[in-house]
């Protein structure tokens, strides 16, 4: 955990941080409970680098790999109806 802290900081992730943290402070002080829970949901992605939204996915890895090589021609057959 202390690893996932403290490495990988990118602008995304500094970003999601600090307004999320801007976000529960604004939302403390004016009595918005809601906006404390939707605050620290961002504040959390960015200092746990999790979700994609943040850049980072937990595997590490947000790309989706190709399977270009492995498509194969399919053929059909017309099927008649009476």
């Amino acid at each position: 955990m202390k690893e996932r802290i403290l490495t990988n900081w990118t602008f995304t992730r500094a970003f999601y941080l600090i307004v999320g943290i801007f976000v529960v402070i604004q939302s403390f002080m004016g009595q918005q409970w809601l906006g404390i829970a939707f605050g620290g949901y961002f504040a959390a992605m960015g200092l746990f680098a999790f979700g994609c939204a943040s850049g980072n996915c937990f595997g590490g890895n947000c790309s989706a790999e190709s399977n270009q090589d492995s498509i194969q021609d399919v053929h059909s057959e017309e099927i008649k109806t009476k």
